[in-house]
């Protein structure tokens, strides 16, 4: 019997722009998994792969796929694996698929951790190219309650440690995690946060909350907490991409959560941004329909 080309561990995930990519799973879990609105990784356990069964992967992938150009390292925040084991996989990577033009992975702000940007820029030059990091708010009192366990000026830290290493950015923002009381104090801190990292990409995800206990409201500690209707959503997008004054910013609400597809340049595209968001608030016609959301 051939042996199977990848066995990945389920559930697996990856942005939307990895749809192309061949996915393979350096990591197992999250690191943290502790988030309030998440349940991705709740049944895994975090473990990071021998190195013998994920090179034999790859060499397997590369005898199949030889004209294999990106590569998503998984799971949750493949990033947290130490410096030199990240850069021999690096290696191993580009060794055997010879045409291989970029590597990304998710990152979490624990990743950063006593790391400088000195043992940042090695796993750079080693060809891991962009890491997708969830910021979720600008908003302390929203992180706190959604248990993301760190601090906006933490994890701005942490983005700009990695764009002075030499690593894109695509950070990803959370429409509807403060509910309708905290809509706009979550959306102009988000901007300001994305305004002081000015990444290469933006991000925006809708709350999808699937069922765990305790709940998400439970966690969230606040009776009063709701989930957004489709024009409160639409009403956050809408002051967050107002608010955002970087220039150069690409912002993106392609993921499958959204209600309406928005990518443009920022400040370029702002305004037409903004008449896309208005029309849809006319016409809620123009929105994704409930059943074609998803995680």
């Amino acid at each position: 019997m051939r042996e199977a080309l990848i066995e990945y561990d389920w559930p697996l995930y990856r942005p939307p722009s990895e749809a192309r990519s061949l996915i393979f799973q350096a990591t197992l879990g999250c690191t943290h998994n502790k988030c309030a609105f998440c349940v991705n990784y709740t049944h895994k356990r975090y473990r990071v792969r021998p190195l013998p069964e994920l090179f034999a992967e790859i060499d397997r992938a590369a005898e199949r796929l030889p004209d294999t150009r990106r590569v998503f390292l998984a799971d949750g925040d493949a990033f947290a694996l130490r410096p030199e084991r990240m850069i021999r996989i690096l290696d191993r990577l580009y060794r055997r698929f010879e045409r291989l033009e970029r590597v990304t992975a998710y990152a979490g702000p624990g990743n950063f951790r006593n790391r400088s940007v000195e043992m940042l820029r090695p796993v750079r030059q080693a060809g891991l190219s962009m890491l997708y990091f969830g910021l979720e708010s600008g908003d302390d009192e929203v992180l706190r309650r959604a248990r993301k366990g760190y601090r906006c000026d933490e994890m701005v830290d942490a983005c700009l440690r990695a764009q002075e290493a030499g690593f894109d950015l695509s950070i990803t923002v959370i429409l509807g995690l403060a509910g309708p009381a905290g809509s706009a104090r979550h959306a102009e801190a988000t901007a300001r946060a994305l305004d002081r990292i000015r990444p290469r990409y933006a991000a925006a995800l809708t709350l999808m909350l699937e069922p765990k206990k305790p709940s998400f409201a439970e966690i969230y500690g606040d009776p009063d907490w709701r989930m957004l209707d489709q024009a409160e959503i639409l009403a956050e997008c809408r002051t967050l991409i107002d608010c955002m004054q970087a220039d150069g910013v690409i912002f993106r609400s392609n993921h499958a959560s959204n209600y309406l597809a928005l990518k443009g340049d920022m400040q370029r595209d702002k305004q037409r941004l903004l008449a896309t968001i208005d029309r849809a608030l006319a016409d809620p016609g123009l929105l994704r329909p409930e059943w074609l959301r998803g995680l």
